[in-house]
């Protein structure tokens, strides 16, 4: 059953390939020809060697001229072969970096589209791995089976009709004898395919981890984990030692395999072109050309026995690669969706449903009306579902039931680009990308210099951004360098400030900032709230005491709602809340 399920994937990889090479057919068909001109000059040679030792017939009886003609036949043939082959492999290598670089970009493309829920479910580094070290792989093999596979072919069908020519019955010996060695590499490939693949996939595995105990050295040396993770370490990198010993344990047996079987047809050769030499059937150097041409003809099954072996494992890459490819992509715009424009920021969510899981009930009949302008804070217990609300706004995840509107519009009807674009959000976990400290607040839009300053210093990132080496012009990388996670989140909180947009998420968006700075955000953020529609999660309640409504979670539902002050007359669940953060005399 296994078997039938791997030929199956196999066969659909190789069909999903032929989708890529399609682009490439004319320089596909150039390769063929110059593959065969140059199999053609090589196998020419052994004919004119024959001929130069048939023109010495003996002692005193040499045809000079005819063996001078002959090697300069010889050296035509080798000028033109070596010139040939080196734009046969410019050509392969063109054919095998075009479909590589198509491959890697729909790969790319499609993780851009990938829904949340992929992201969140699948190690980043096993993706990562996929895009880089699987297609480096399939380039390896797709290469060697275009530089190799072709001449190979060719050179056994061109070698077959000169071995006719010379002497058809032990051309017939060798073409039965031959069969063998295609016998033994299709054994052994088939063995070694599902081998590469679990080569593969713990690769991929090994990569996760490495680039998730990259990231996490902090939390790993805090709580004296070097042991543990060292251990882990070790016994996926012993499952992919291991695996890699087998497949290429496996996959080394095929050419001595393929040797042995050649060395038999050889020596078959050896006798019957002798015996056809003593009976005047051929001439020495008839026999010379055809030991020649044995050699040759049986050398190919060896390279394409060792092709096939590098091309399973290129195939198996190639899988992962697809199945990456082939993931469902977010639900797409309906046809002819209208943009999000000229946002109010009127936000109604009418008796929503939502979970992560299906058997793992979130969000059951929630139903929000935000006005234009209005500031929502949403507060509640770890897991309650406040972040889950940001994700269904912004529509990373879709509801499973229920609607979400702005301005009256579904938001599964408009465009999912402009929706985002319509939101300004920054998050408590910070994101920036590798470049000047100006490229990553420009994120959002295009703006001048004077307006990129204007937006630092309402986010008070200015001081800091002058005392950098370069100032706006100092390059970050995608993980802060040296900013502090506080600097890191002013830079994000810029980003917005330069954007304004018509509607705001403020996800714990000055959890990294000390509490003077802290004072001075949250007033550039009232000015910044001021006529927008602003969704505020908070952890730390004495940042949402001037929202204009607080709603306050439990379990995937709202179970209290009011302001501040209303709340805590109220004695319920919130003022709990702000008991267990502040005195009760600071209560009010």
């Amino acid at each position: 059953m296994a078997d039938k399920k791997t030929k199956k994937v196999d066969k659909k990889t190789v069909q999903r390939l032929g989708v890529y090479l399609k682009k490439y057919t004319v320089l596909i068909g150039i390769t063929i020809l110059l593959a065969a001109a140059v199999v053609f000059f090589t196998l020419y040679i052994p004919i004119l060697c024959g001929r130069a030792i048939d023109c010495m017939i003996g002692a005193g009886n040499v045809d000079f001229e005819g063996i001078a003609e002959n090697l300069t036949g010889i050296a035509f043939c080798a000028f033109a072969c070596g010139i040939l082959q080196w734009i046969m492999n410019s050509v392969n290598n063109k054919i095998t970096y075009s479909v590589i670089c198509d491959v890697r970009r729909d790969a790319f493309d499609t993780i851009t589209e990938l829904p949340l829920s992929y992201i969140d479910s699948h190690p980043h580094g096993g993706t990562v791995s996929r895009v880089i070290s699987d297609v480096d792989q399939f380039a390896d093999g797709l290469l060697l089976g275009f530089t190799q596979l072709f001449s190979g072919v060719m050179t056994i069908l061109v070698t077959l009709v000169f071995m006719v020519m010379i002497h058809p019955l032990i051309a017939l010996i060798v073409v039965l004898l031959t069969p063998l060695s295609l016998f033994v590499a299709s054994f052994i490939a088939k063995k070694t395919f599902t081998m590469f693949k679990l080569r593969s996939e713990t690769n991929g595995e090994l990569t996760a981890f490495i680039n998730e105990t990259v990231g996490g050295q902090q939390i790993i040396r805090a709580f004296s984990q070097e042991d543990e993770t060292l251990a882990t370490f070790d016994e996926i990198n012993a499952r992919l030692k291991k695996c890699s010993l087998r497949a290429i344990f496996f996959s080394s047996i095929t050419n001595p395999a393929t040797r042995f079987v050649n060395n038999i047809v050889y020596a078959a050769v050896c006798l019957t072109g002798a015996l056809a030499v003593v009976a005047g059937a051929m001439t020495i150097g008839g026999l010379t050309s055809f030991l020649a041409y044995a050699n040759q003809y049986t050398k190919p099954f060896n390279e394409i026995s060792g092709v096939i072996t590098e091309l399973q494992n290129a195939l198996a890459c190639a899988g992962r690669i697809f199945e990456l490819i082939d993931e469902p992509r977010y639900t797409p715009d309906k046809e002819n969706a209208p943009a999000l424009t000229d946002v109010e920021g009127n936000i109604d969510l009418d008796n929503v449903e939502f979970s992560y899981t299906p058997d793992r009930e979130l969000i059951k009949g929630l139903n929000l009306h935000a006005k234009q302008g209005q500031r929502i804070a949403i507060v509640g217990p770890t897991g309650c579902g406040k972040t889950t609300i940001i994700n269904l706004l912004m529509r990373f995840y879709d509801v499973n039931g229920g609607t979400i509107k702005i301005d009256g519009q579904e938001i599964r009807d408009v465009q999912r680009k402009s929706l985002c674009g319509s939101y300004g959000m920054v998050l408590q976990d910070t994101w920036l990308l590798h470049g000047t400290v100006r490229d990553n607040i420009k994120m959002g839009r295009e703006a001048t210099d004077d307006e990129v300053i204007a937006a630092a210093k309402a986010a008070h990132a200015h001081s800091f951004i002058r005392r950098l080496p370069k100032g706006y012009d100092t390059v970050i990388s995608d993980d802060g360098g040296a900013l502090s996670a506080g600097q890191r989140q002013l830079l994000c909180i810029a980003r917005v400030m330069l954007e304004i947009p018509p509607m705001l998420i403020l996800d714990e968006a000055t959890s990294s900032i000390d509490t003077r700075t802290e004072l001075k955000i949250q007033q550039a953020f009232q000015t910044l709230m001021k006529g927008r529609t602003s969704f505020i999660v908070a952890h730390r309640l004495s940042t949402i005491r001037e929202a204009d409504c607080i709603l306050v979670m439990n379990a995937g539902k709202i179970i209290e709602s009011g302001t501040h002050d209303e709340l805590l007359k109220k004695g319920g669940f919130y003022a709990k809340l702000w008991g267990s953060q502040f005195d009760t005399a600071d209560a009010h």
